[in-house]
């Protein structure tokens, strides 16, 4: 959620008018993120978001607001995509794709604990669910296919042994992704991206709750292990040397769990899955740094992250998985 193209008042004001949501109040830009431009967008109605969207196309976009909206209305707290006076969800600002969707309460937190772990666990799970009967198919556009392509357009920035390690680890995912076992694994739509920066935690009376999950951009079908691996790759780690805290991965693990029961074939595929999950954000990562796009607010992110993370999942003695 960057911001990539610069939007003024005057012409958020004029988009706003083929929406029945009120007079613009404040347009404020969205620096986290990389791949949209995404505005804070207040009216004297409520309160949204504006998104003009940077690589995905008005064919695929489709796919990423209804699946919002299937989810919002099965209780999911889920951004929900707002209908022009067209009645679509989709429209056009400064040549590009636009949506604007509801804003969620909360916010996200950096040093998450057992509590906020569980709870992200909890809910993806019921995403998982809830997702079952969504009926439109799309493959998740970073996965496999992707990494294909992306990979060889960075060997020229890599010291050899680097880019040998990244090459032998894609040969060695797109052999599980063709294989009968993956083929036995619970599928369906998933997040894809369920970093910490995707959740917002609301604190009330009665605790802390889930307010939001956003960013759905990066969504697609795919295995479901495969968004619980992004999840715990990001928040039940030692941030500096990308180990699992047993407490925090236990704690979303159990509360998975107890939503969306795991598998014996899933727990034989774990590692590989987990490695995947590291790999994926290694390579964008590695692209985004080393070919970067202009846009007013941008700061890449470190791809030795995820670099450290995948020889973790490699060499981890032992992986926590579900309580006995």
């Amino acid at each position: 959620m960057a911001v990539f193209t610069p939007l003024s008042r005057a012409e958020a004001a004029a988009f706003l008018t083929q929406f029945a949501l009120g007079e613009l109040v404040e347009l404020k830009g969205i620096a986290s993120g990389i791949e949209n431009t995404n505005y804070f967008l207040t009216t004297d109605r409520g309160r949204f978001v504006l998104t003009l969207f940077e690589r995905l196309t008005f064919k695929q976009l489709p796919f990423y607001l209804e699946l919002m909206r299937h989810l919002a209305r099965r209780g999911l707290p889920v951004p929900e995509p707002q209908e022009n006076r067209a009645g679509s969800l989709l429209s056009e600002l400064k040549g590009r794709p636009a949506a604007i969707v509801t804003r969620l309460t909360g916010k996200a937190i950096r040093e998450p604990g057992t509590r906020e772990c569980a709870l992200t666990g909890e809910v993806l799970a019921r995403l998982h669910l809830a997702g079952r009967d969504f009926p439109m198919f799309q493959p998740h556009l970073r996965g496999i296919g992707w990494w294909k392509e992306t990979v060889p357009r960075l060997e020229r920035y890599l010291p050899d042994d680097t880019f040998h390690v990244l090459a032998e680890e894609v040969i060695f995912q797109d052999s599980f992704f063709r294989s009968t076992r993956f083929e036995k694994l619970q599928a369906g739509p998933i997040h894809a991206d369920l970093f910490r920066d995707n959740v917002l935690i609301e604190v009330t009376p009665d605790g802390e709750r889930i307010g939001g999950l956003i960013d759905f951009y990066f969504a697609g079908c795919s295995i479901w292990l495969f968004d619980l691996a992004v999840a715990m790759n990001d928040w039940c780690i030692d941030q500096a040397t990308g180990a699992f805290d047993p407490p925090r991965a236990q704690a979303m693990l159990d509360a998975y769990h107890a939503v969306r029961p795991l598998t014996e074939d899933e727990y034989e595929c774990w590692r590989t899955v987990l490695r995947a999950a590291a790999l994926r954000f290694w390579i964008s990562r590695l692209d985004d740094f080393h070919r970067p796009r202009a846009a007013e607010l941008l700061t890449p992110h470190d791809p030795s992250h995820f670099e450290r993370i995948l020889e973790r999942r490699t060499s981890d003695a032992t992986l926590p998985w579900v309580s006995a």
